[in-house]
């Protein structure tokens, strides 16, 4: 049995978030709400969103020895994460991973570290608009020092790991590296190229599956014509390699494609669309998060491709509903409770 269902692989960020009525276009200044700061990035929000689900999960990433860095270890702490992976201050000493987690500065065996030195934590300045849908600007600061050499230092992490998530908010280089460690201790890789980028075709190979947006899907393909059928783009999107296939759709739900899924297989390969409940959206920053984080937990617990995506497709659902990212994840008894009200409601429709 493995110590941990899911360990996530990437960005820890603090979200600066603003509401506003609309966005602003090119030279125009607009006036927006009171600044709220939020955990965010999305390496962290899988893993608080998982860890919330009652996963047991941890986290390897690299924060600033700031106010930042101290919010993001304790957001983690709080969700239920353990704190073993994620590496605080300077980045000029080798990346320690242990049992402890975080050391403070000044600590029997840590750097000495004074507030601010080195790179910072990573910053997001995200925008809220009334419909609920945002758009966001990352400085990576200490994400960018995550390196290859701190992947073989959570060794220990890799092997005790059922999945290991990884987004593209770090080095191309660590991304790649995280995917082979994987490979080698026999993890099984979820990978959501976020911001897209061109990824080697090795770890490609090793996706299983690849979650993409249409956003993200397109861009993958982009020396390919597309029509808006996104079982095309699946298709494609498997020509490219990776073992399986998830393209998330907003309210519509996510598609899943792969071997063995569905009742339909063509050439071994098959998909299914599963719908995402009814919902008013408030606040979609962190929902394709929330959906991947819960996605990795299921297969970490041993659920099939489709059924981990039907359930993931309700969480990141119930997570638009709640304003910020980390802080609208819903426990476990939530997503339950929430199904429950959905089933009454439409039996009670089909009554009328």
């Amino acid at each position: 049995m493995h110590e941990y269902d899911l360990l996530v692989v990437g960005s820890a960020n603090a979200d600066l978030v603003i509401g506003l009525d609309r966005r602003p276009g090119p030279g125009e200044t607009v006036l927006g709400s009171d600044l709220r700061v939020h955990p965010g990035g999305k390496g962290a929000n899988q893993a608080a969103a998982a860890a919330r689900l009652g996963a047991r999960t941890t986290l390897l990433a690299r924060v600033g020895d700031d106010a930042y860095g101290r919010m993001l270890a304790e957001a983690q702490r709080h969700a239920g994460a353990a704190l073993a992976g994620l590496l605080v201050g300077p980045t000029d000493t080798p990346g320690t991973v242990g049992k402890d987690g975080i050391r403070a500065p000044g600590a029997t065996g840590a750097p000495e570290a004074v507030e601010g030195k080195d790179a910072p934590t990573g910053v997001a300045l995200i925008t809220v608009d009334a419909a609920g849908d945002n758009s966001i600007v990352v400085s990576p600061g200490a994400n960018a020092r995550l390196t290859p050499d701190d992947v073989a230092a959570a060794r220990a992490l890799f092997q005790a790991a059922a999945v290991v998530s990884v987004q593209l908010e770090i080095p191309l280089e660590t991304v790649a590296a995280a995917a082979r460690a994987a490979d080698e201790h026999g993890a099984r890789l979820v990978l959501n190229p976020s911001p897209p980028a061109r990824l080697p075709e090795d770890v490609l190979a090793l996706c299983d599956p690849l979650v993409v947006n249409e956003h993200e899907a397109r861009l993958l393909l982009e020396a390919r014509s597309l029509g808006d059928d996104p079982e095309e783009w699946a298709t494609a999107l498997l020509g490219l390699g990776p073992r399986s296939v998830v393209v998330t759709l907003g309210a519509e739900g996510a598609l899943v494609a792969g071997p063995g899924v569905g009742a339909e297989v063509t050439d071994g390969v098959g998909m299914v669309r599963v719908p995402s409940p009814r919902v008013r959206a408030v606040d979609t920053t962190g929902a394709g998060d929330a959906f991947t984080g819960a996605l990795g937990w299921r297969l970490g617990r041993g659920t099939d491709l489709e059924e981990a995506v039907r359930y993931a497709v309700r969480v990141g659902s119930f997570a638009v509903t709640r304003a910020g990212a980390q802080e609208s994840y819903p426990t476990a008894a939530d997503v339950e409770q929430d199904t429950g009200d959905a089933s009454a409601q439409g039996a009670e429709e089909s009554a009328r």
